[in-house]
């Protein structure tokens, strides 16, 4: 009885509060939204950013007020408005809402990019910075260039396990750079480990996605209660969170403290600590930032290089292209090396058309404003949830053209090199302003010379059905923060005798 006497008290206070505000304030368009609840359920359970798109278009506007039972959201769907707030006001628009499904209940509160703005943020950043800051990255090139190299072999002889094998290369390795970890061929529990993880960020990272974060006091029913399903999930994934972030970080101390030489990030770390400090303290402030390294670093690559290999499927003429530029710059008798980089224009386009055309995280990790601001002449409360809607600002006409066709040569001049003028979709798929991914170097020299090193040898083709008729993939993505191509079958042949060398030999 007591329960639902708060909670009257609380929705009362959420209709005066929204009420007051709508009478006084100026806000931008959006629907308009239920009586106390607002657009709770106006916010689609799959694929936000495209609600959110189709909203901005519908009401003329870059920039869309929703009213998450008494919580303002303000979506930016265009890069001028994200820039004139993410990034030229990054002063206050830096800090993270405390949701209470993916920080609270799930436990993500361990991974820095959802810390709340300020010094035990920044403590984290410097920590995680001085290892992958973009001059630092180099030194990982070896360990990325061998498992890039062992993917091709996999691609190969395991064409029907494809995207496992790209959680491989990708966890292999980071766990190596990371903690100094040499994972199993197969059933490795640690690559299990962070995929359990990863679903679990996925589900619960975007704001609104469910509905205890707009009504915080339905974290307090009885997990058993039929529409507490909620509660059940966060304590499954709560434990997988925590498995990941604790038994990685435990393997490598171990490996130190009986003396073994160990050569990884972890390490790097724990030595460094200063033995005045709280032993325990630092410990989490380790393992929260190689966390959110790990995550970041497996998942972005992943999602990235499947989209690579649908792109290439769907665009035959894109994969020949960029074939022929590898034959004339690197030849047929040995791999691309990541320092040819600069030379392979048409390469690197290919890799930020993946990035642009479907991105990993399609709605940035939402921000949080910490004082009232007026933009435009709209006013922007304090403690307003603000998402910058990175699919929109990816897919703006004005920008790129055709956007939903897949075409690197929007990054080219007419003379076939880079050009410095076009808008870089690596500004927008990595997160704004001050919480931009710090190991977005790493990722992106993972991602090229992957990419790379399958032009090179492998050609990308439809699978076969059993009658020998090509199987035709969808252009479909998952839900949620993290976004990835709905599984589909895809056929990789050698290109050349040489080809086929070059692969078995690595």
């Amino acid at each position: 009885m007591e329960s639902l006497i708060l909670a009257c008290f609380v929705l009362i206070g959420i209709a005066l509060r929204v009420y007051s505000q709508r009478r006084r304030l100026r806000l931008p368009p959006g629907p308009k939204g239920l009586p106390i609840l607002g657009n709770v359920f106006d916010i689609p359970p799959k694929h936000e950013w495209l609600a959110y798109e189709r909203w901005g278009r519908e009401y003329g506007s870059d920039i869309i007020y929703l009213n998450l039972a008494g919580t303002p959201m303000v979506v930016l769907n265009s890069a001028q408005a994200v820039n004139d707030l993410l990034e030229k006001r990054s002063s206050i628009y830096s800090d993270r809402p405390v949701t209470v499904m993916a920080y609270e209940l799930v436990g993500l509160k361990r991974n820095f990019g959802f810390i709340p703005y300020g010094e035990i943020w920044r403590q984290h950043r410097r920590m995680f910075h001085q290892h992958f800051r973009l001059e630092n990255v180099t030194t990982y090139h070896p360990h990325i260039v061998e498992q890039a190299k062992d993917l091709l072999r996999r691609l190969i002889s395991q064409p029907e396990a494809f995207i496992q094998n790209l959680r491989l290369e990708a966890g292999t390795t980071t766990l190596r750079i990371m903690y100094g970890i040499d994972v199993q061929p197969e059933n490795d529990p640690y690559i299990a480990a962070v995929d359990e993880a990863i679903e679990a960020i996925a589900l619960t990272g975007n704001a609104g996605s469910y509905v205890v974060d707009a009504l915080p006091i339905l974290q307090y029913l009885p997990n058993w209660l039929p529409g507490a399903r909620f509660k059940r999930d966060a304590v499954r994934w709560h434990g997988k969170v925590t498995r990941m972030i604790t038994e990685p970080f435990e393997y490598t101390k171990h490996q130190m403290a009986e003396g073994k030489p160990i050569n990884c990030v972890a390490a790097s770390l724990l030595s460094a600590v200063d033995e005045k400090q709280d032993e325990n303290h630092a410990d989490v402030t380790i393992q929260n930032a190689l966390f959110t390294g790990y995550v970041g670093g497996v998942d972005t690559t992943v999602s990235s290089l499947a989209s690579f290999i649908l792109a290439m499927i769907l665009h035959p003429g894109v994969q020949h292209a960029a074939q022929m530029e590898l034959d004339r710059v690197v030849g047929r008798d040995r791999l691309p090396t990541i320092e040819e980089r600069n030379s392979l224009p048409y390469v690197t386009a290919v890799v930020k058309e993946c990035l642009r055309w479907h991105p990993v995280t399609p709605l940035a990790v939402p921000h949080r404003v910490t004082v009232d601001d007026e933009y435009r002449g709209y006013h922007i409360s304090a403690g307003s949830i603000v998402v910058g809607n990175a699919w929109a600002v990816l897919h703006d006409e004005t920008r790129y053209p055709r956007p939903a066709l897949f075409d690197p040569t929007r990054y080219l001049t007419p003379d076939g090199q880079l050009d410095k003028s076009a808008p870089d979709p690596t500004e927008a798929c990595f997160g704004f302003g001050r919480r931009i991914c710090p190991g977005r170097h790493f990722a992106l020299d993972s991602i090229w010379i992957s990419v790379a090193c399958i032009l090179a040898t492998i050609n990308i083709g439809k699978a076969l059905d059993e009658t020998s008729l090509p199987i035709e993939p969808k252009e479909e993505y998952t839900p949620g923060l993290l976004s990835h191509p709905v599984p589909f079958k895809a056929n990789f042949t050698p290109r050349s005798e040489a080809a086929e060398v070059l692969i078995n030999e690595a």
